[in-house]
């Protein structure tokens, strides 16, 4: 947003009734007032019978000099009244640090055009720190937790601003978390293994784009947060966002299971708005899993960026209005994007996408082993879905270009991912636990895997390499872990001698040294198999993409119906 359409935006509801009819008023009483003061001078020539310039009388020289400072004053007091709107809304909106975790992702490289991607990621807070997100979200005693971050989404825009991607990670998925230090307080968390939900009250939102960044090895420009009273007014001020189910459904309580949103709907296609848009939003039971209601949220986004690209805002000064209040009311955002300015800009990029060139998916995952009600990323194909953000390939195969665009070549040899400021050891000191991972779903491990990589590391000078005796694992992508910054320059030396990508170089809590997890991807061979680049559209079947032209219904789990 320029400043100029800005303070046009304010001028119009900036200069209420009040302002707006004393103003216009001394005008036209100023104008007329004019006009008399025009006759007498004309009037004066004619009797006078002069035909050279004469002065005006003082009479008309005070009336004019009147007219124009009146003038001035109306056009400063409307600029004023645009610039103290455009101040209201800055007020409005609510700041945070970017990063508050331990997080070394690195911008992608620029294309050959000199564009770069835009990541954005939008967390959904749960939070009942007032009284009206108590109201809509229950959970009264529950008010002074710290807040989860359930719904978390990361918006890629492509570099060349011609499509769009959105990735969903499930409430419930276990990752690593980084160390965070919450920038309000100054509590330092340290790393650890949970569910990303609980990222948000680890060091607030840039903890979570934190944690994002290490798992994915994309660098997130801006975080912006939404809570259960901002989904409300935004709902209200679109206007209204159509949905769709096949059945009839009611996310109640029932006897084995309690809890439940509320959403009451009868089949077919009905326009949602305050709380009912909120029920939708947090329905879970009555879709039948989480990674349902990540598809239900899908289908709520893209019915909201179809309905606001067919609202010419721009035109309607109370919708505008209502929109700029609800917006910057309802987000907490990072710092560096904390104007109404720079977020009305962010907005102009999105709006350039067409709308059949967003796809919205989910992560792909599988059951966590350790615990049934978690998830875990789901190895190759988790993987899939972050290298083509981290190459800027499109979700999907309409553009021009079907291979994606290059993102820079030292982009793609560091997966994204910034080289360590931390020097390596020498081979011969670095130590590195070798282990072995090679079961899959589908295949048993290849046996004696970890000591025949171990030798080679030996064979390479990596003399201080041994091997984890404690049984085969299970992990579809080999990876580099380790355990804290002073040892990530070892590990990347470690990654650089086998071939393996830097992007499979990670920091993880569940390790104490640099530790080599040779995965079912690397079954056999002394150096790391080249990964074939994926191409655009080639998504895993299991990432559940929806197009945001697709206009579909959810289907009812049976004990939901009525």
């Amino acid at each position: 947003m320029t400043q100029s359409s800005v303070h046009g935006e304010g001028t119009r509801p900036g200069v209420t009734g009040r302002g707006r009819g004393p103003g216009h008023g001394d005008g036209r009483d100023g104008g007329g007032t004019a006009r008399d003061g025009d006759g007498p001078g004309r009037r004066g020539t004619r009797s006078g019978g002069r035909r050279g310039r004469r002065r005006p009388p003082a009479r008309g020289r005070r009336i004019l000099k009147w007219s124009a400072t009146t003038l001035a004053v109306l056009i400063l007091g409307t600029a004023g009244a645009g610039y103290l709107y455009y101040e209201h809304l800055n007020g409005n909106i609510e700041k945070g640090q970017r990063s508050s975790g331990d997080s070394k992702a690195r911008r992608t490289a620029a294309n050959a055009a000199g564009q770069t991607p835009l990541n954005i990621l939008l967390i959904g807070s749960d939070s009942r720190a007032s009284d009206e997100n108590v109201k809509l979200g229950g959970g009264k005693d529950h008010r002074d937790n710290p807040p989860l971050g359930d719904v978390q989404m990361l918006i890629h825009l492509a570099a060349d601003r011609k499509s769009a991607a959105v990735v969903s990670i499930p409430r419930d998925t276990r990752v690593d978390i980084p160390k965070c230090t919450d920038p309000d307080t100054g509590d330092t968390y340290p790393p650890t293994n949970d569910i990303i939900n609980t990222t948000l009250g680890r060091g607030g939102a840039g903890c979570t784009l934190a944690t994002w960044e290490n798992l994915t090895g994309v660098y997130i420009d801006h975080w912006m947060t939404i809570d259960f009273a901002g989904v409300v007014s935004m709902a209200d001020a679109v206007g209204g966002v159509e949905v769709c189910v096949n059945q009839n459904v009611w996310d109640r309580p029932l006897p084995a299971v309690p809890g439940g949103s509320g959403l009451k709907m009868t089949a077919g296609t009905k326009k949602v708005k305050g709380e009912q848009a909120l029920q939708w939003l947090r329905t879970r039971h009555a879709w039948g899993s989480d990674l349902l209601r990540a598809r239900a949220q899908h289908m709520y986004m893209n019915s909201m960026i179809r309905t606001l690209k067919k609202q010419n805002v721009f035109t309607d000064t109370g919708r505008l209005m209502d929109l700029a209040e609800a917006a910057t009311k309802s987000l907490t955002v990072s710092e560096e994007i904390g104007t109404v300015k720079k977020l009305y800009d962010l907005g102009m990029q999105l709006k350039t996408v067409p709308t059949d060139r967003i796809t919205m998916t989910t992560l792909p995952t599988v059951e966590d082993t350790e615990d049934s009600n978690h998830l875990l990323p789901a190895g190759a194909d988790a993987e899939k879905v972050w290298t083509m953000l981290r190459d800027d390939v499109p979700f999907d195969d309409k553009g021009d270009d079907k291979g994606g665009k290059d993102a820079g070549s030292d982009a793609k040899k560091t997966g994204g991912k910034k080289t360590s400021e931390d020097p390596a050891a020498a081979d011969g000191e670095i130590g590195v636990l070798v282990q072995n991972a090679t079961r899959s779903a589908t295949q048993g491990p290849v046996g004696g895997r970890a000591g025949a990589v171990r030798q080679t590391l030996v064979q390479k000078g990596f003399t201080r390499a041994t091997t984890d005796t404690s049984g085969a694992l299970a992990v579809d992508t080999t990876v580099v872990r380790y355990p804290s910054a002073d040892l990530e320059g070892d590990a990347q030396r470690v990654a650089e001698a086998l071939g393996i990508p830097a992007s499979s170089v990670k920091k993880s809590a569940d390790v104490s040294g640099v530790t080599l997890v040779v995965g079912a991807d690397w079954r056999e061979g002394t150096t790391y198999p080249e990964q074939s680049k994926p191409e655009a559209g080639d998504l895993p079947d299991n990432a559940d993409a929806l197009n945001g032209s697709d206009s579909k219904c959810m289907d009812v789990y049976k004990p939901y119906r009525w």
